[in-house]
């Protein structure tokens, strides 16, 4: 019984995830960074690990890659990204960072390794930077946190 389980839990599929933290500043901007090893910027955040939760991977990733250790707010929107730029589909998931004090970003050290750069990027900025579908994920998070709600999204698009 417990062999015919474990093949059972074996044969289901396997979902790529990330997490990502939308920090903002006293203008409503969003803080974006360039990484290393990517064409197009992003949130911080990431890749979510196996056995983690998306909310430990934000915090661990954003320590890690901003040097900042900041408690997450609520979950913004949670988007199923369709197969294209990878091989399968995943879960992206974006939660509230909050405003960004001075000293907060003031403190900021990038993961040299990891990023080249960050910057606090308007609407129109973060479109330039940012492939289409992760800004309008984007996009619905900034939307979502002035209207304290979650969104779900598919391909950055609300489903209704």
């Amino acid at each position: 019984m417990e062999s015919e389980r474990a093949e059972y839990v074996a044969r289901l599929p396997r979902k790529r995830m990330g997490a990502g933290a939308l920090f903002v500043d006293a203008l409503g901007r969003v803080l974006l960074v360039e990484p290393t090893y990517k064409d197009y910027w992003e949130l911080p955040g990431g890749v979510v690990e196996a056995g983690e939760s998306p909310g430990a991977a934000v915090v661990r990733e954003v320590r890690e890659e901003l040097g900042l250790r900041v408690p997450l707010g609520r979950l913004l929107t949670v988007d199923w990204v369709s197969p294209g730029r990878y091989a399968d589909d995943g879960l992206m998931l974006i939660f509230d960072g909050g405003e960004l004090e001075t000293a907060q970003v003031a403190a900021i050290v990038l993961q040299s390794e990891e990023l080249r750069s960050w910057a606090f990027c308007d609407e129109t900025e973060a479109a330039t930077r940012l492939p289409d579908g992760m800004a309008r994920r984007v996009a619905a998070a900034v939307q979502a946190r002035v209207e304290g709600r979650t969104v779900y999204l598919e391909d950055g698009l609300a489903v209704r």
